[in-house]
């Protein structure tokens, strides 16, 4: 579609600057020097979707006006809309994980673990008292050596499991470990982005206008497949309509960016009133080496004229004007 705009652009450019020669040539020119033959040309926006898929609705039509955020085309989006829906349910499965990581075991969990403690404690008070009667006995002579010190290791073990389940109560409250809540919140942020992408790629597959203007053309119709990036509806919005003109080298001097042009229209009696824009560091069909005196006035310049856009959108693409320099 460039390689298009560039060769219709090459044409109109080949076509004003072969009029204003022939014009220079004919002497049409001399009766007015401030004024020179020109062409409308329009700088258009190629709105295409960077996804591909089936043109499902065309909003808009050849010829009518949109403000910018209207609705244009819509694509296929069954395959975004999956995707979304399946990166939602994935993020809310990852927030819960994350959830359950930072508030630790459940509630019955951290009960059980209470109830064991607690009976690990009565056991370590009987065996307590146990060692207690055994080593009185030992010490009268009443009981051997051998009671005592299986009341001992019955002592030890329950103490030792008190600390144990005293441990793992603790751990429960706790919850995961720093690098587990870590792990799991950089897996949310990471979940958090792709439903952020595929939210995006669904959003790509409406496009609305992004300024006013005119509807130039339309490319594809309802049910094609259209390629991802492939423009769909070409817009020409006023500010980018301009015109195009040709200007002797003799003449080219005295015309400075700012200055006011009237541009008068075949069947409009009132000239459109605009300001240069821009003048070609170039010359068109530069002879080879040298320029004689001759040989100037056969140089010609482009110069480019803008319009506010009421007065620009009254002007098309294409379309031959007139254009005097000056108030």
């Amino acid at each position: 579609m460039s390689g298009f705009l560039l060769t219709h652009r090459r044409v109109l450019l080949w076509i004003g600057c072969a009029v204003a020669v022939l014009c220079t040539a004919t002497g049409c020119n001399h009766k007015d020097p401030d004024r020179v033959q020109g062409y409308v040309e329009g700088e258009f926006v190629y709105v295409a979707s960077p996804l591909a898929g089936a043109l499902e609705s065309l909003h808009v039509r050849r010829g009518q006006q949109v403000k910018a955020g209207d609705p244009l085309f819509a694509l296929d989006s069954a395959p975004q809309k999956a995707a979304k829906d399946e990166a939602e349910r994935r993020l809310a499965q990852a927030r819960a994980n994350l959830e359950d990581a930072r508030k630790g075991r459940r509630p019955s969990e951290i009960e059980s673990i209470e109830a064991q403690l607690s009976q690990a404690r009565a056991a370590l008070t009987f065996s307590a008292k146990e060692f207690e009667r055994q080593e009185r006995l030992v010490q009268s002579g009443a009981r051997a050596m051998q009671d005592f010190d299986r009341a001992r290791s019955q002592r030890d073990q329950d103490r030792q499991r008190v600390a144990q389940l005293e441990a793992d109560l603790e751990t429960a409250r706790l919850g995961s470990r720093s690098d587990q809540v870590l792990a799991a919140e950089a897996n949310v942020r990471a979940l958090e982005a792709a439903l952020a992408r595929a939210e995006w790629d669904l959003s790509q597959k409406r496009q609305n206008a992004p300024q006013t203007g005119l509807v130039f053309d339309t490319l594809y119709r309802e049910g094609e497949w259209v390629a991802a990036g492939r423009p769909v509806v070409v817009l020409l919005p006023p500010q980018s309509i301009k015109v195009r003109a040709f200007v002797p080298e003799t003449r080219i001097g005295s015309i400075h960016a700012g200055d006011p042009v009237q541009v008068t229209v075949d069947g409009v009696p009132q000239p459109f009133k605009g300001k240069v824009s821009y003048i070609s560091p170039r010359a068109e069909y530069t002879p080879p080496v040298i320029y004689s005196q001759e040989s100037r006035s056969k140089l010609v310049f482009m110069i480019e004229a803008l319009f506010d856009p009421e007065t620009a959108a009254k002007l098309h693409p294409g379309q031959p004007v007139d254009v005097r320099f000056g108030s």
